[in-house]
């Protein structure tokens, strides 16, 4: 028999559990396309599903006191909620799409039912919970322990090596969501974009150009203790 959203078989996180356990996990789940703009999950609601998004973008958020803050952004094919649905505890985050997305749902008692029965899955979500709490302390270093100027610096020159080290890139994210990402406010941001010009940054709307790698590079030291691991220069 044909399993069932082969498309999400590949996944890390299932990859290498049992046919059996893919069905299990896979029996009662559904695919949804949602508009720009959907709230999927509330902040301190139950955890009913583990989500996949499969096309699209989906921004995690949180609210306190009548202010919100943006989080992160899950792109395709990435899970998210995954500690919620496996402690069955209310979810810290709220998320809606940015854009019209597909996104697996997975209900989250058959995801618990395998973790304990499935010892390939239950390794596989430790690691990925791993790289989530790892993520999570650089994102936490890179707030604490820089500057403003310094954690836009560092966010720009991730974005090159990104986009294969392309002088000229366009930023995914509107730039207030930049902003909350960066634990910035909007006027913030701007600021620094203009103190970012004498290290050779160059804004236009979304489009940026980096005409002077070397002397970006020094003034925002990136380091693969707080930044993307993705190769320095």
């Amino acid at each position: 028999m044909t399993e069932k959203f082969p498309e999400i078989r590949n996944l890390a996180l299932f990859h290498d559990i049992s046919t059996q356990s893919f069905e299990t996990l896979t029996r009662a789940a559904y695919v949804q396309t949602y508009p720009p703009s959907t709230e999927l999950i509330t902040e301190g609601d139950a955890p009913d599903f583990l989500y996949v998004v499969q096309a699209g973008a989906v921004e995690l958020f949180a609210n306190w006191a009548h202010r919100e803050t943006s989080m992160w952004t899950v792109w395709p094919q990435s899970t998210f909620i995954l500690a919620a649905t496996v402690k069955n505890r209310p979810y810290l985050m709220s998320g809606r799409t940015l854009c019209k997305s597909r996104v697996v749902l997975l209900p989250s008692a058959d995801v618990r039912n395998v973790f304990e029965t499935d010892g390939a899955f239950a390794k596989a979500i430790v690691t990925e919970l791993a790289n989530g709490y790892r993520g999570a302390i650089k994102n936490s270093k890179n707030l604490k322990l820089r500057s403003s100027l310094e954690r836009l610096a560092n966010y720009l020159l991730t974005c090159y090596r990104q986009c294969d080290k392309a002088p000229r890139f366009l930023l995914e994210a509107q730039k207030s969501r930049l902003a909350s990402n960066l634990g910035m406010t909007p006027e913030n941001l701007s600021r620094a974009l203009n103190g970012l010009k004498k290290y050779g940054v160059a804004v236009d709307g979304q489009s940026v150009e980096l005409t002077d790698i070397k002397a970006l590079t020094d003034f925002a030291q990136p380091s693969l203790l707080i930044d993307d691991d993705t190769p320095f220069f």
